[in-house]
């Protein structure tokens, strides 16, 4: 197999074809410039619509003495109760559409041709949905309420929302921070998780294949956009195919992040909080790579972009993409002159925070957004992995 860059969850890899993950880069340049691991904690930090300057940042010993966080680990919160808020905001649309509109989720009415053909890979993917949203709604809320409890800044995303998403039957029509009209996936996690033979983290060149090697290429809608993206049944069920494998493929990442984080804590409760959630983004993962595979094969062209898709059958004997074959396979971990493992993979620290932005942004999630929420997400990323 070509070997090249890998893209993981920790690092995005070769993005010369993601023009918004090179303007990502340029504008990092002048952080990383600037900082160092620690360092970084004695600047100030930009926080929602405010400013915590240096004179925020207490002493470490003391901090700890008090129960208190440090800076270090309270940027370990941050990042995440960001990107749960983005998780929150994505998954709140698949619910006003597909999922179940309750006192839990509230908002929109549901669309019943999405619903119906998202059902095709399975019958109670409305309650997956719900749960799922709900689960990084709470995850969020957690986050922010226990930075608050230790005096520390919360994450306030709410100037960035404005973008605009379905106007599709059963959609609340509300301002959004993710695009779920614009995606590019990359479905090499599928094989990642089934190889034994590799392992992101000690092989960061090698390239593991696409699933779906279509979804990687061009931008692909996991939604309605309008009532007439539902008016053509093979394309409409392509739009459900590319949302089932949009949740794996946002879960495998959550699924890597926190315990890459983890590492860098030093707070107890910090690390507690950090493995406590993360597992929960496996089980997340688990559940979506599972109905993922029951995608319907099928070749189906946008008739607004022109961009074509092809989902493979993956009922196939190939291990590298069998679609039961779930659970993740044992492969080289930390040294090839250990036995091989059965782990969450990649969970390398260095540089876990910014890799995650990268993925994300890649995939088009963020298509349309201002240059402040960058420069924002950056600084959260970057103080994250100066821990």
């Amino acid at each position: 197999m070509k070997t090249n860059s890998a893209s993981t969850a920790n690092d995005i890899g070769n993005t010369q074809d993601h023009p918004q993950t090179q303007k990502l880069e340029e504008k990092s340049r002048p952080y990383k410039r600037s900082i160092s691991r620690r360092s970084f904690l004695g600047k100030s930090l930009a926080v929602g619509a405010g400013t915590v300057g240096a004179g925020f940042f207490i002493n470490t010993r003391t901090a700890r003495a008090s129960g208190g966080l440090t800076p270090g680990d309270a940027a370990l919160l941050r990042f995440p109760a960001a990107l749960e808020i983005l998780e929150a905001d994505f998954w709140i649309q698949y619910n006003e559409l597909a999922g179940i509109q309750d006192s839990e989720v509230p908002g929109g009415s549901g669309n019943p041709a999405y619903h119906d053909a998202l059902a095709v890979l399975d019958e109670d993917m409305d309650q997956y949905i719900h749960d799922n949203t709900e689960d990084e709604i709470t995850h969020h809320q957690f986050l922010n309420a226990y930075l608050a409890s230790k005096g520390m800044p919360t994450v306030n995303l709410g100037p960035f929302r404005t973008l605009h998403g379905s106007t599709a039957t059963g959609s609340s029509g509300k301002l959004r921070l993710t695009n779920l009209t614009k995606l590019t996936l990359d479905t090499s996690w599928w094989t990642r998780y089934r190889d034994p033979n590799h392992n992101p983290d000690l092989d960061p060149t090698f390239v593991f294949p696409q699933a779906v090697p279509s979804l990687h290429v061009g931008r692909h809608t996991a939604i309605p956009r309008t009532n007439a993206d539902t008016t053509n049944a093979n394309f409409l069920q392509a739009i459900a195919n590319t949302a089932g494998f949009h949740f794996a493929t946002v879960e495998q990442g959550g699924n890597s992040l926190y315990p890459s984080l983890a590492q860098r804590a030093t707070h107890e409760e910090v690390i507690r909080i950090l493995i406590s959630i993360g597992p929960t983004e496996t089980m997340h993962f688990q559940t979506w790579q599972d109905k993922a595979g029951n995608a319907p094969p099928l070749t189906a062209t946008d008739p607004v972009t022109g961009v074509s898709v092809t989902f493979p059958n993956l009922d196939v004997s190939n291990p590298l993409l069998k679609k039961n074959l779930i659970m993740p396979e044992p492969c080289p971990f930390l040294s090839r002159s250990l036995p091989p493992c059965s782990i969450i993979r990649p969970t390398k620290t260095e540089g876990a925070a910014m890799g995650a932005l990268r993925f994300l942004t890649a995939m088009g999630l963020f298509f349309g957004q201002s240059q402040a929420f960058f420069a924002f997400m950056i600084q959260l990323a970057q103080a994250a992995d100066a821990a």
